[in-house]
């Protein structure tokens, strides 16, 4: 018997997500069948009609839909006992910018406020940086999060050690408003050192967000998608201090090439290795460099007066008419197995998270061949989606 605190939207959504084997984006397609039914109805033949989702699946699937509600009422117990509340997709207080993208989570768990209560509505960035930062790394963290949250801004980040905790840090000492995005369950801490932080972003009115089950371990292969979180549900990001192969590069380039963000970084010591990959991000044109605060105040000035107006999510929409991909033609003989991989992924388009959810090799792997493959034409851009210029025949998908 679930809350009374609690949707009855967000009670449908929490049952598809302890569902055993519907990830994200099985989830969508789940939801997009059923509309306003309650899940637990599905039929194996429903299910197994959904792509991705065969015989056997959808027997496990179905099984697991009936068997979730005891799942939904321990995670709402549980949301209680911590003060975690979960905000369905459609709920007005779910993040806005974060609502309009193709990927976005179906619910969210919350500590705190996600909005400024001191503010007519928020006005979120993004600062994301190296956990193994230096000093000029944790300066810059606090230099430009306390002027921009004097601003009014919000500040995003990821709770993690280095840039992100110097960012929220610096922020609550200006009694700024803060957010982060946990690549744990709200009922986890990780890491374990910014407790005390964390309660006291949540009883300075900010906010304690995840996608994830409450009793979710932080792992991994968690952060990517987290990473997508910090950027969606920003106006933009900035990279501070970040070496090559950084999570902190991966935001930004998810906020470039699938959500259309504006993108900053703060340029570090040519010859340090700490700042590398953000050196690198602006010298390929990835981000526009910043050397104040005030540069990113107003490059935001255009995002800032979309959302306002209501029309953020039309900035970089497709032209009206704008036609399908063109067929793609042969794929040339000198591609690597992973390159091979890739395009065979991209036969159809799909988004860069997508790609990275349900590829087996690492984000670190992927985007350099995904980036080779552009550059050499093989694949392209159609919003925030990916697709193959070529194609693959039965011996090489």
């Amino acid at each position: 018997m679930t809350s009374g605190t609690i949707s009855d939207d967000a009670v449908r959504l929490l049952r598809l997500t302890l569902t055993p084997g519907l990830g994200p984006i099985l989830a969508r397609r789940v939801l997009d069948l059923i509309g306003a039914d309650p899940p637990e109805k599905l039929t194996i033949a429903d299910l197994a009609s959904l792509r991705g989702i065969g015989q056997e699946k959808a027997r496990r699937i179905a099984r697991g839909l009936r068997e979730a509600g005891r799942a939904v009422d321990e995670e709402v117990r549980l949301g209680e006992s911590i003060a975690a509340r979960f905000l369905a997709i459609s709920d007005p207080e779910y993040p806005e910018l974060l609502r309009e993208l193709p990927d976005a989570p179906l619910i969210l768990s919350v500590r705190g406020h996600l909005h400024d209560a001191r503010l007519r509505r928020s006005w979120p960035v993004a600062i994301v940086g190296s956990r193994r930062c230096t000093a000029y790394g944790v300066e810059q963290a606090e230099r430009f999060a306390g002027a921009l949250c004097g601003a009014g801004l919000t500040i995003v980040s990821g709770g993690a050690r280095g840039v992100d905790t110097a960012a929220h840090r610096a922020a609550l000492r200006l009694d700024g408003h803060t957010i982060a995005v946990l690549g744990c369950g709200l009922a986890r801490c990780y890491p374990p050192e910014n407790r005390d932080l964390f309660d006291t972003m949540v009883e300075s009115g900010g906010a304690l967000v995840s996608e994830l089950p409450l009793r979710t371990e932080p792992a991994p292969e968690n952060f990517p998608a987290r990473n997508r979180i910090i950027s969606g549900m920003s106006l933009g990001v900035l990279a501070i201090e970040a070496p090559q192969r950084s999570g902190a590069l991966i935001t930004a380039r998810i906020a470039a090439e699938d959500h259309a963000r504006e993108v900053f970084a703060v340029p570090g010591r040519i010859d340090s290795l700490a700042s590398s990959g953000v050196n690198h991000l602006i010298r390929l044109g990835g981000a526009s460099l910043v050397t104040s605060p005030t540069d990113v105040i107003n490059d935001l000035e255009s995002a800032a007066r979309h959302l306002h107006d209501g029309t953020h999510g039309d900035r970089f929409a497709p032209p009206a008419g704008t036609s399908s991909p063109p067929r793609p033609a042969p794929s040339p003989p000198d591609l690597n197995p992973l390159q091979r991989r890739i395009l065979a992924a991209l036969q159809e388009p799909t988004t860069l998270h997508n790609l990275l959810e349900t590829a087996s090799e690492s984000p670190e792997r992927l985007l350099p061949e995904i980036t080779t493959l552009e550059l050499r034409g093989l694949l392209s851009r159609s919003g925030s989606h990916l697709h193959a210029t070529v194609t693959l025949d039965s011996t090489e998908a």
